[in-house]
């Protein structure tokens, strides 16, 4: 257990004692032992128990923190992090677009941001390459995430049993799910890998897949939805660490040639100048120039 030292009791509105409380229940202690009551708070912060019960009441009440019935321990409420989430969410999609422009800019290639949704991949947003012969914009359209490397990349931090409950239900799903877009009518999307560049085949190949995801922080496509079509995808994570997004960049065969695993580094080291964007802390970074 940390060991915290008794602060000296201080005036501050009711926001800033909020905020405080809210910080020392994100702490590690408090995660760690399942939250912390009243009494504790009251030590750590130096404040009087009444005000911190009163303070913790109204958090609980509005759903920002909750109470354990039977340790009467508090902890971070469910609200907290949907209202984190979303922040998260509207930060990635205004971080994202000047990413996304200097990569297709400096790769010439087509880029993606992508992240999961229902248990597929939705495209949200596109940078296209400057080249006329290119691949095209994926905005709206949601994929199967076994078949492409940015779902693979969104499932390659989840928990066995997690992914094993994904499999059974989206481990055949058809490569676009749901309804087309009229800008998508024309993609030329295989059925069905081709069995030599078939990547994910059941759950075992599935877990080697995301082992090799996690060793490499990448993962790569060679023609296994589109015929003529190379790709690399990297993680992008929060402040928790979470992966919430996948970039990508798609692009002809034929121009990358054997380019790919070089792409897929700087694919990758942009993907953490992302993550950084929008509030995480990597222990060691560098920055990849493409070749």
């Amino acid at each position: 257990m940390a060991d915290h030292t008794t602060a000296p009791r201080r005036n501050s509105s009711g926001l800033a004692r909020d905020v405080e409380i809210l910080e020392l229940l994100g702490s590690a202690e408090a995660v760690s032992g399942g939250g912390l009551g009243v009494s504790r708070v009251a030590q750590i912060t130096g404040r009087d128990k009444a005000v911190v019960s009163r303070s913790l009441a109204t958090l609980a009440d509005a759903g920002i923190v909750d109470r354990d019935e039977n340790t009467l321990a508090y902890r971070l409420g469910a609200r907290l992090y949907a209202l984190a989430a979303l922040t998260v969410e509207s930060t990635l999609t205004r971080e994202s677009q000047p990413i996304l422009r200097r990569v297709a800019q400096r790769a010439r290639e087509t880029t993606h941001l992508c992240v999961l949704r229902g248990g597929n991949v939705l495209t949200i947003a596109s940078e296209l390459s400057p080249h006329e012969f290119r691949t095209t914009g994926w905005e709206g359209i949601t994929t199967a995430a076994w078949r492409t490397p940015s779902g693979r990349v969104l499932l390659s931090d989840w928990d066995d049993d997690s992914l094993e409950r994904w499999y059974a239900e989206h481990g055949q799903d058809q490569a676009i799910v749901g309804p087309v877009p009229p800008h998508a009518a024309g993609f030329s999307v295989l059925p069905s890998p081709p069995p030599d560049r078939q990547v994910v085949a059941d759950l075992a190949s599935l877990r080697a897949e995301l082992d090799r995801i996690r060793t490499h922080g990448y993962a790569l496509l060679d023609e296994e939805l589109e015929l003529g079509v190379v790709g690399a995808s990297a993680p992008v994570r929060d402040f928790t660490g979470r992966i919430v997004a996948a970039l990508n960049v798609s692009a002809p065969k034929t121009r990358i040639g054997d380019r790919l695993e070089a792409l897929a580094r700087f694919v990758a080291s942009s993907a953490k100048d992302l993550s950084r964007a929008i509030g995480y802390e990597p222990e060691h970074s560098s920055r990849v120039q493409l070749p």
